[in-house]
């Protein structure tokens, strides 16, 4: 059965996407847009904002339109590989699981609102506010990274 093959991968999408969405749906009912939170002052604090482009507001001038088509196809090709492909390691299910829910939780969002909710911001270094969806497909990358240099046992 295919879903048995790599149970971790779904398992992971499925979490990664309903922790996502719970978390955007908290910071838009208990915040207002541009709303702030100093969790630690200067430091980190919960930001609600609204972005149209990628992760960390890449192409945000524009990029919603073609976004939202290549979330779509990451998401089914992604789904394909698992269902039909082979059994990946463990490391692997969890990478593409992650990466799989965060582009499934950014993808809705802009299919539905044209947007995503962004709020996780880490004010010491300046970074662009993110959300969880962005949190998962970076860690999903960095989990495909250590499957390719693990030594096959």
């Amino acid at each position: 059965m295919p879903l048995k093959k790599n149970s971790y991968f779904w398992i992971v999408a499925v979490a990664s996407l309903i922790l996502d969405h719970l978390t955007k749906f908290w910071v838009v009912q208990h915040f207002e847009l541009g709303e702030t939170l100093p969790v630690l002052p200067d430091v980190f604090h919960l930001t609600f904002v609204t972005n149209t482009g990628a992760a960390f507001s890449l192409f945000r001038n524009g990029g919603v339109f073609w976004l939202r088509w290549l979330s779509l196809l990451v998401s089914l090709g992604l789904m394909a590989m698992a269902w039909f492909g082979p059994r990946f390691n463990r490391w692997e299910q969890v990478g593409y699981g992650l990466i799989l829910g965060g582009a499934l939780g950014n993808g809705i969002d802009r299919f539905i609102s044209g947007y995503v909710v962004d709020f996780l911001d880490f004010r010491l270094i300046h970074f662009p506010v993110f959300n969880l969806a962005d949190v998962s497909i970076n860690i999903g990358i960095w989990c495909l990274i250590i499957a390719t240099f693990r030594i096959k046992t």
